[in-house]
C-alpha cells in the first residue's frame, strides 16, 4: 500500500493535477474573499465568458478570428525571426569575419526593449499588420540569434580534436559536430523567442488593433469586463502552451539523441 501511495504521489501528471486544481481552488477564494474580488471574476465566470465570446462576434470576429488574427501574426513574425537569427547566429559562431562585422552592431540594439521600436514601427509602416509583425519579429530575433551563437562558441574544444584525430577536416567539424551539437541551444533559443513574440504581439495590439487577442483584452477593460481580460489571457497563455509542445515535438525528431534530466 505503501509502495503504492508513493508510486501515484511521484507521479508527474498527478502532481500536475494537484497543482491546477489548488491554482483554481485559489483563484476562486481570492474571486469570492479577496479585496480586489470586484475586479477579479471567478474561474466558472471566465469559463462563460469564453464560451459566450465563440459564438457571439466581437468587432465582427469570433474568438476563434480573434485568436486565428492574434496567431497568424505571432507565426509570420516568429518565422522571419527565425530564419534570420538563427542561420546568422551559426555564421557569427563559424566566421570570424562574419562576427566581428555583425556582432558590434548586434552589441548594440541587443538591449533595446522590443516594445521602444513601436512609435517607429507606426511611422515606417503604419498601424496596419507590418507594424506588428516588426515588432514581433525584433522581439523573436535577438534570442534566436544569440542562443544560436552561443550553442556552437560554448561547445567543449575536445569534440573538435576527436574529429581531427580521426582524419575529419574543417567541413566535418561543422557537419557532423558543430551543427549537431548546437541544436538543443537553438531550440532552447527559439523556445524563448516564441514567448517574446507573444508578448510583442500584445504590445502592438494594445497599441493599435481592431482584431486579436491584444484587442480582446482592451476590450474587455474598456467595458469593464474582468472576465474578458482574463478569458484573453488564458486563450493566449493555451495557444502559446500548444505551440511549445509542438516545437518540442520536432525537437525531439531533429535531436533525437538529446535526453531530459531527470529528477
Amino acid at each position: 500500500m505503501a509502495c503504492l501511495l508513493r508510486v501515484v504521489l511521484l507521479n508527474r501528471f498527478f502532481l500536475y493535477g494537484i497543482s491546477l486544481t489548488g491554482f483554481l481552488f485559489f483563484w476562486d477564494w481570492a474571486a469570492i474573499h479577496s479585496s480586489i474580488a470586484k475586479f477579479l471574476p471567478r474561474p466558472i465566470e471566465v469559463y462563460h465568458q469564453l464560451i459566450h465570446m465563440t459564438g457571439d462576434t466581437l468587432a465582427g470576429k469570433t474568438l476563434w478570428g480573434h485568436l486565428w488574427a492574434s496567431l497568424r501574426r505571432v507565426l509570420i513574425g516568429f518565422c522571419i525571426a527565425s530564419a534570420i537569427g538563427v542561420p546568422l547566429g551559426l555564421f557569427m559562431a563559424l566566421n570570424r569575419y562574419v562576427r566581428s562585422i555583425v556582432k558590434p552592431v548586434f552589441d548594440i540594439f541587443k538591449p533595446m526593449p522590443p516594445i521602444s521600436w513601436i512609435s517607429l514601427s507606426i511611422l515606417w509602416f503604419g498601424i496596419g499588420e507590418e507594424s506588428k509583425i516588426f515588432i514581433i519579429t525584433i522581439g523573436a530575433f535577438v534570442p534566436a540569434l544569440i542562443n544560436s551563437f552561443n550553442g556552437i562558441r560554448l561547445l567543449d574544444p575536445s569534440l573538435y580534436d576527436v574529429v581531427r584525430m580521426s582524419g575529419g577536416n574543417r567541413r566535418h567539424e561543422i557537419f557532423e559536430v558543430a551543427l549537431p551539437a548546437s541544436f538543443p541551444a537553438v531550440f532552447a533559443g527559439l523556445q524563448i523567442a516564441l514567448s517574446n513574440a507573444w508578448g510583442c504581439l500584445l504590445a502592438g495590439e494594445l497599441v493599435s488593433a481592431r482584431a486579436g487577442m491584444g484587442f480582446l483584452i482592451i476590450l474587455g477593460m474598456t467595458v469593464s469586463k474582468p472576465a474578458m481580460i482574463i478569458g484573453g489571457m488564458v486563450v493566449i497563455a493555451l495557444t502559446a502552451w500548444l505551440m511549445t509542445v509542438v516545437l518540442s515535438r520536432v525537437e525531439r525528431i531533429i535531436c533525437p539523441w538529446k535526453r531530459e534530466l531527470q529528477l
